[in-house]
C-alpha cells in the first residue's frame, strides 16, 4: 500500500503546519490557562476552509477527502490538542452525520453553514448510563402532532455551548418493542436539534484535566420540540449510524494523537540538543537519546496506522478494526511520549506554561474519548472471531 501523500495533500498539510506554528501555538498557553474557547483561531481556520475540507464544493466544502482532514488535524494537534479536537469534532462528529445521512433539504440547510466554519455542530450520544452501551439511553423523543418532543440529558458533548454552535444531533429512544424472550428492545433514532431552542439548556462547562480550550458541556433537554422532518436518517437506525460515524472519527482522533506525539517528540529533540549539563548536551547521554528514539518509533507507528485505516476507508473496504487499532496505538503513543517528554524536561516539564506539560494533561483523554482503549480492544478481538 502506498502511503505517499499527493501533491495536494502535502500542500494542505504544509499549509496547516505553518498556520499552527504561526497562529495557534503563540496563543495556546493563554487559552489553556484561561479555559477560553479560541474564537479568533477558529475564525481563521474557517477562513482557510478547514471545516469544509472533506465536503463537496456544491455544499460549501473544499472538495478534498477525509484523509486530508486527518492531515490537518494532525498538524493542529502537534501544537494544541484543544484546537485540533475542535476541528475533528466539528467536522467528523458534527457535520459528517448530516452529510452522510441527511435529506437533500437537511444538507442544503446545514452543510453550507457547517462547512464554512461559521457554525459548529455537536454530537449528542453519551449519557450517564449510555455511550458504548446503547441500551442505556434514557433520552426520549415522542412524536406528537408532527413534532418530536425530546426529554433527557447528554454528557461530554464537544462544541455544544459556543457562541457559534447552531446544531446538536442527538440520539433518543423513539419507541420500544418486545423481543421473543420478553426483553425490551429500544428503538434509537437520531434527531437534529437546532440551537438555541426552547427547553435546550447548555449546562456549565466541565472542569477538565486537559483540553481546557475545547468547549465541552452536559446538556439538558426538557420538552424540546422540533419538526418531524428533523429525523436524521432512518428511524430506528440512529445508534447504528452513529457507530459508523465513530468508526470514521477514530481515524481522525488517531491523527490528533499522532500530532500530539509528534509535538512531544519535536520539543524533546530541541531541548535535548540545547540543554547543557556538565559541559555537554543532555542528548549526548544515551539514556536520553534512546528515550527520544523510542518516541520517534511510536510516532512513526501511529502515523502508519491511521494512514492505513484512512486508505482503507477511502477504498471502500472494511476498516473498523484498523480504525480501532489506529486509535489505540496513537492514543497510547501520545500518552507515552508526553510522559517521556515531561521526564526529559525535568522540573521545567512540570510547569503548565511548558507545551509538554499541556500535552501531558491533554493526552490522557485520547485513551478515553470516542471509545476507551478497552472498547478498541473489544472491537479488535471481535474482528479476530472472539465473542
Amino acid at each position: 500500500m502506498n502511503f505517499d501523500l499527493t501533491d495536494d495533500q502535502q500542500r494542505v498539510s504544509d499549509l496547516v503546519r505553518e498556520f499552527a506554528d504561526r497562529v495557534v501555538a503563540p496563543v495556546a498557553a493563554k487559552h489553556d490557562a484561561e479555559h477560553s474557547f479560541p474564537y479568533e483561531v477558529v475564525s481563521q481556520m474557517a477562513d482557510l476552509g478547514l471545516f469544509g475540507l472533506p465536503f463537496p464544493t456544491e455544499l460549501g466544502g473544499q472538495g478534498k477527502d477525509y484523509f486530508t482532514l486527518c492531515l490537518a488535524v494532525e498538524q493542529l494537534g502537534r501544537v494544541d490538542q484543544s484546537v485540533g479536537v475542535t476541528l475533528e469534532a466539528g467536522v467528523g462528529l458534527g457535520a459528517m452525520p448530516v452529510f452522510r445521512r441527511g435529506t437533500d433539504a437537511q444538507r442544503e440547510e446545514w452543510m453550507p453553514q457547517l462547512a464554512s466554519g461559521r457554525a459548529l455542530a455537536g454530537f449528542g450520544l453519551t449519557e450517564a448510563d449510555a455511550g458504548s452501551d446503547a441500551a442505556g439511553t434514557k433520552t426520549t423523543a415522542e412524536l406528537i402532532d408532527g413534532e418530536w418532543v425530546i426529554n433527557g440529558t447528554k454528557q461530554f458533548i464537544t462544541n455544544s455551548g459556543t457562541d457559534i454552535t447552531r446544531l446538536v444531533t442527538i440520539t433518543a429512544v423513539t419507541g420500544e418493542s418486545t423481543r421473543a424472550d420478553g426483553s425490551i428492545k429500544k428503538e434509537l433514532s437520531a434527531i437534529l436539534v437546532p440551537t438555541p431552542i426552547a427547553g435546550f439548556t447548555v449546562e456549565p462547562s466541565y472542569d477538565k484535566v486537559g483540553w481546557h480550550a475545547s468547549d465541552t458541556h452536559p446538556l439538558t433537554l426538557r420538552d424540546v420540540r422540533v419538526p418531524e422532518a428533523n429525523l436524521l436518517g432512518e428511524r430506528g437506525r440512529g445508534f447504528a449510524n452513529f457507530v459508523q460515524t465513530l468508526d470514521e472519527g477514530r481515524i481522525a482522533v488517531a491523527a490528533l494523537a499522532t500530532g500530539a506525539a509528534q509535538g512531544c517528540l519535536d520539543e524533546s529533540v530541541r531541548y535535548a540538543k540545547s540543554r547543557n549539563v556538565f559541559g555537554r548536551s543532555i542528548g549526548s547521554n544515551q539514556f536520553i537519546s534512546f528515550k527520544i528514539a523510542r518516541m520517534q518509533a511510536r510516532v512513526h507507528t501511529a502515523r502508519l496506522a491511521y494512514y492505513d485505516a484512512a486508505r482503507r476507508m477511502h477504498a471502500g473496504v472494511p476498516f473498523k478494526a484498523q480504525a480501532s487499532i489506529a486509535k489505540m496505538v496513537a492514543g497510547e503513543a501520545a500518552m507515552d511520549n508526553a510522559r517521556d517528554a515531561t521526564q526529559i524536561f525535568g522540573g521545567y516539564g512540570f510547569l503548565n506554561e511548558n507545551p509538554v506539560a499541556r500535552q501531558y494533561r491533554d493526552s490522557k483523554i485520547l485513551e478515553i474519548g470516542e471509545g476507551t482503549t478497552e472498547v478498541q480492544l473489544m472491537v479488535i478481538a471481535r474482528d479476530l472471531g472472539f465473542a
